[in-house]
């Protein structure tokens, strides 16, 4: 998940300048660093455009338009669940009969009795929201956003997030603590390599849908319950759009390759800003400014890490850009304190 193509051109140019910029007076080196980034970002964007057309005319996947469903209480969590399920059971096998077995097998595991969703789309690369434990009860709850290629097909890859998580709250609540785990697929991710996953064109529509999933989910789950926002990669472009007025406790930014905003300041939030970035995390080597070309913002500005930013860092060990949510990493445990609102007990990086 995330902009792995563009970081290994950034990290190539970004090499290329090195020595120029380490010797060059502190005035040279501030335009050459300029026009480097620049240099970086119009390389990205160019290849942006120009490589994904020969996919452009890939037809989309059919399935069923989304389950009608009464609005979501935790008395009606059942009927949903099971309204998703039948959803998913035709949209594979309307996949099967497209010729995309791969679909069709993805689909298939989501009919299955044992998943939850909230949601199901099926059309296209697909939306979902699934449900990890008992979220009518929960006091605890953590929302996952995930970052750019992620839809039905890789779907996999974000649920294993999401499980390892539920897994290691569920091993670490107090007694009596009751938690919940929910992975938002609401949105059409950009593609790795594309021009949309270098703006906030897609944050932007995403935004309105986090904000009105959060606030049906704070009627579900009700009042007390304590919801922590977990972002990775670009879905933290995503947070940062929807922060404002959100009724979070905790938003914790991972592998970011910035909010759009220059601080966490300027989200405009009550929750308490978290950020943290693995040792083996390419996305450092993504310049972190926001600059104009042809006309689109281009960028996410300021480092969320960065003292500049002004969020909570935490330590995130010696991962790479997937390793957040891995098993055993410092970052699902501090992931999980933060969930469980032990903020004392988050390891500082």
């Amino acid at each position: 998940m995330g902009l792995e193509t563009g970081a290994l051109a950034a990290r190539e140019a970004a090499q290329d300048q090195v020595a120029p910029r380490a010797t060059a007076g502190h005035g040279t080196g501030r335009r050459r660093a300029g026009r480097w980034r620049r240099a970086t970002l119009a390389s990205l964007i160019t290849a942006a455009v120009v490589l994904p057309l020969s996919a452009a005319t890939r037809p989309e996947i059919p399935a069923p338009p989304p389950a009608t469903l009464a609005p979501l209480t935790a008395t009606t969590l059942d009927s949903a669940y099971a309204a998703n399920r039948a959803n998913a059971a035709a949209a594979s096998r309307m996949a099967a009969t497209h010729g995309d077995d791969k679909r069709a097998a993805a689909d298939r595991s989501m009919a299955t009795p044992t998943r939850h969703f909230l949601s199901f789309d099926g059309r296209g690369p697909g939306r979902a929201t699934e449900v990890f434990g008992d979220l009518a009860h929960a006091d605890r709850i953590a929302v996952l956003v995930p970052g750019s290629d992620t839809s039905l097909d890789t779907y996999d890859r974000f649920r294993a997030g999401a499980v390892a998580l539920h897994d290691r709250l569920t091993r670490e609540a107090p007694k009596g603590t009751r938690t919940a785990v929910v992975a938002w697929l609401g949105y059409r991710t950009p593609a790795t390599i594309s021009a949309t996953v270098l703006t906030t064109g897609r944050a932007e529509q995403a935004a309105p849908h986090l904000r009105e999933f959060i606030a049906e989910l704070r009627g579900t789950a009700g009042a007390e319950a304590r919801i922590s926002l977990l972002c990775h990669s670009y879905g933290s472009v995503v947070c940062g759009r929807a922060a404002a007025g959100l009724d979070v406790a905790d938003i914790a930014l991972v592998g970011s390759p910035g909010t759009g905003a220059d601080s966490a300041a300027a989200l405009h939030t009550r929750a308490r800003v978290w950020a943290a970035r693995g040792g083996d995390d390419w996305i450092a080597e993504v310049p972190h400014v926001s600059t104009d070309l042809f006309g689109t913002t281009v960028g996410f500005g300021t480092d969320p890490v960065s003292p500049a930013f002004g969020a909570h860092v935490f330590a995130a060990g010696s991962g790479g850009h997937s390793d957040y949510f891995r098993p055993g990493s410092v970052s699902l445990a501090n992931l999980a304190r933060i969930v469980l609102g032990e903020s004392k007990e988050v390891t500082r990086a």
